[in-house]
């Protein structure tokens, strides 16, 4: 299904509703708005396999933007709105983006990096103009509202950190197949979470992460109505699930926490009767959590464990996860194996890396050391994330370490070495390592600990200009909270840093 099907049948049907505003974005504006932008990609000059990226916040066009570049067969890369300057034009450069789209409420940052991107041919500004860009809305306005002639499947390319520092893009091979054909997510929503053309789906998290943007295109391949919070707030979650008769959401665990602590007088006030199933991944839960959740929700509550990349995919509904606490699930996509640093497989309860036979392909676009380096030392094709586990006797897999010091915390990843760069550069800092350390709220929070060029400078007013010195220059969630200071950080003669006996010192021990 695709938009255009959906619109012949039920051209009024809300596609999109804006939790907030009310703002209704129909399956005939849908398609017909997907289908004049997929005309002027076209006039633009690209075709299938070419490229455009965008960077709005949780807009009503969001996913129209996403499906007129995924029915002209194209690439497309949503970018995160809180980015800053260098690290906006480095992912628009990267993934080779002819077309660039932003919203007028981001034109601070969107024109800043036209000179950094010349690659760039076409510069769109939905509600508004503004230097170097033209007018979406005019642009699009004189183009035929029917399909494109050469209309075929298009592909998301996302970008996540890597331990380098830069960003990545995730590339997955593009088909290029007719709308119709339904794709592996498709139908593992199907077969799992059993939605249908009467689904409500409330996506509460920014949509240019993987989850909300390629869960909420799903749910309107079915036809279903797809309702975006413009941000989240747990109890205006609960007001918008009883407005509009949810049935279906996906969550993060941060979500969750935030859920259960509000007054139950707050938790108990609203009708959540309609919501038959709540979905959940992006960072371990804990259990005494997921166990509340359950006892609120009721064993509505599903799990998953995937990657951007797509190499796998694991599974748990709660009657499965009560009776093996902990796991995230048995894997429905690609055989698990956990293996040991050369490779070898490990005996079951043993921890080691987590790697996927026969799971789906991806490359880290144009790095293809990076590549190498998510592919097993053996040479068999398997591939992993770069995550620790354990498989119990049952085949339920369980996360006991973080890829290489990355940071969860909210359910979005952070990469530390983009906030070390920043900061080793700072004229009073000799020495820096950042890594996370734990919150109750959001699962981990940034610290960054400091060796000062003197230490006579340690100190609250020291902590203070670094965190703001990070925060001219980077998304602010990438940014550590808080600074601690040291004469000096354990180094190897080689200059390798022993990060994880700072990290020791902040993480309590399992005994």
């Amino acid at each position: 299904m695709h938009p255009g099907a959906i619109a012949a049948v039920t051209p009024d049907k809300p596609a999109v509703i804006m939790a907030g505003s009310g703002q209704v974005v129909t399956y005939r504006e849908l398609d017909e708005e997907s289908n004049r932008l997929a005309h002027l990609f076209r006039a633009a000059g690209l075709r299938p396999g070419d490229h455009v990226a965008f960077m709005l916040a949780n807009h009503p066009h969001f996913l129209t933007v996403a499906w007129a570049a995924y029915r002209s067969g194209l690439y497309f890369t949503p970018i995160s709105s809180r980015l800053q300057t260098d690290e906006l034009a480095y992912i628009v450069a990267n993934c080779g983006a002819r077309v660039f789209l932003a919203s007028a409420d981001l034109a601070g940052v969107a024109t800043s990096i036209t000179e950094a991107t010349p690659g760039v041919e076409l510069r769109l500004m939905l509600g508004g103009t503004a230097e170097g860009f033209v007018s979406y809305e005019e642009a699009v306005a004189g183009h035929p509202v029917t399909p494109v002639e050469d209309e075929c499947q298009g592909l998301d390319m996302l970008y996540s950190s890597g331990t380098t520092g830069r960003p990545k893009g995730v590339k997955l091979p593009a088909a290029h197949g007719p709308l119709e054909e339904p794709g592996t997510l498709f139908r593992l929503v199907q077969a799992l979470f059993a939605p249908s053309a009467d689904s409500v789906y409330l996506s509460p998290a920014p949509l240019y992460h993987a989850a909300p943007l390629r869960y909420s295109l799903t749910f309107q391949q079915m036809g279903a109505t797809v309702v975006v919070m413009e941000r989240f707030d747990p109890e205006t979650y609960l007001e918008a699930v009883e407005r509009y008769r949810v049935t279906h959401s996906q969550l993060v665990p941060t979500m969750f926490i935030k859920l259960l602590k509000l007054p139950e007088k707050t938790r108990t006030a609203y009708d959540l009767s309609s919501l038959t199933c709540a979905i959940h991944a992006a960072a371990p839960c804990p259990v005494p959590v997921k166990e509340q959740m359950i006892d609120w929700w009721g064993p509505i509550i599903h799990e998953y464990y995937a990657g951007t990349e797509g190499n796998g995919f694991l599974y748990v509904n709660s009657q499965d996860w009560l009776l093996h606490k902990g796991t995230v699930g048995r894997s429905l996509l690609g055989i698990v194996h956990i293996c040991d640093e050369d490779g070898n497989d490990v005996p079951t309860g043993e921890h080691g890396t987590i790697y996927f036979e026969n799971g789906g392909r991806f490359e880290y676009h144009g790095d293809p050391g990076k590549t190498r380096s998510a592919q097993d030392p053996k040479g068999r094709g398997w591939t992993t994330l770069g995550d620790i586990g354990r498989l119990d006797a049952d085949g339920f897999l369980y996360l006991t370490d973080r890829r290489s010091y990355m940071i969860i915390s909210g359910g979005v990843n952070i990469y530390p070495q983009e906030a070390e760069n920043v900061l080793s550069v700072h004229p009073k800092v000799a020495d820096v390592a950042v890594f996370g350390v734990p919150d109750e709220e959001m699962g981990e929070q940034v610290k960054a600990v400091v060796e000062p060029v003197s230490m006579a400078e340690a100190g609250p007013e020291l902590e203070a200009e670094l965190i703001a010195y990070c925060r001219e220059r980077l998304a602010h969630y990438k940014c550590p909270k808080s600074v601690d200071f040291r004469a000096g950080l354990p180094r190897h003669p080689t200059g390798k840093l022993y990060k994880r006996l700072l990290k020791e010192e902040y993480w309590p021990t399992d005994g």
